[in-house]
């Protein structure tokens, strides 16, 4: 069933393809809460029949979503034993998710809809105040579903991708909760700081309880953060929109492979061409 953006999209309480004065309030409180601790929650954005077609949605590909269970470091990362052993890069967690990629969904369905609406990727750049500023070239990777069931959660992490967007969807009964440490990697890679949210010592830590609907606009490669475990058996669906500062950026091979159980041509040809130094 196709879709409209209007019979998804909140735009009755986020006008965000119509300049004025509600887009402007709305851009300063999002723009306010992005300075404050890299992190943005835009609540009820879809309408409850944008929560009920991406539920859908996300029913009908689930399981197509690549199941992974390891141990992993905030950085996806092998250990590297000339370090010392309390250092975070050899502080390693079980992990178990699973995602759907990006060529699952169907460009005329309802997340597509959502991440093609008109004025969207203005409104998100808008928020992020970035002269420089793309969709993820992945084509595994530009728009997903991220699936968990009960006991699964995503550990401590940095993400690769410098913006990310995320739309919950679907909780789990029970737990689920997005922690993160707020832009405790901007300038340098902080491994004090990330050892005490390890350890469970740091004081920076903040948590979130997302809604099906709900908006997150977030810069997770500077802010350590993690999904706790789930309960119950329902599964947590969250839709990921991803962008970036380079044009034709795509994901690494060996995180790639993690995330997707698969790469294609396009992450082999473009391996090792980021611009940043960050270790992941």
């Amino acid at each position: 069933m196709a879709y409209t953006s209007s019979e998804l999209i909140n735009y009755a309480d986020y006008p965000i393809a119509q300049e004025g004065a509600a887009r402007d309030a709305l851009l300063e409180q999002v723009r306010a809460d992005l300075a404050r601790d890299g992190c943005a929650v835009i609540k009820g954005f879809l309408t409850p029949k944008g929560v009920a077609a991406l539920t859908d949605e996300a029913d009908s590909v689930a399981e197509h979503g690549h199941k992974s269970f390891s141990r992993t470091n905030a950085y996806f990362t092998k250990d590297d034993e000339s370090l010392p052993e309390d250092d975070p890069r050899r502080q390693f967690y079980e992990r178990s998710n699973a995602f759907v990629p990006a060529d699952n969904f169907a460009r005329s369905g309802p997340l597509r809809t959502v991440h093609d609406s008109e004025g969207f990727d203005a409104f998100i750049q808008d928020c992020l105040q970035e002269s420089k500023f793309h969709r993820y070239a992945d084509p595994l990777a530009d728009v997903i579903i991220n699936v968990a069931e009960e006991g699964n959660g995503f550990p401590w992490h940095f993400d690769t991708n410098n913006f990310t967007v995320t739309l919950a969807i679907q909780n789990a009964d029970e737990g689920g909760a997005f922690e993160y440490a707020p832009r405790i990697r901007e300038g340098s890679e902080n491994f004090e700081e990330v050892s005490r949210v390890l350890k469970g010592t740091s004081d920076t830590v903040k948590v979130l309880h997302l809604e099906a609907g709900d908006l997150q606009i977030f810069r997770g490669r500077y802010s350590l953060h993690r999904v706790a475990p789930l309960k119950g058996s329902r599964p947590r669906y969250v839709a990921i929109f991803s962008y970036v500062e380079e044009a034709d950026m795509v994901g690494a091979v060996e995180r790639t492979t993690q995330l997707y159980g698969r790469t294609l041509p396009i992450h082999h040809a473009r391996a090792g061409q980021r611009s940043d130094a960050y270790i992941d």
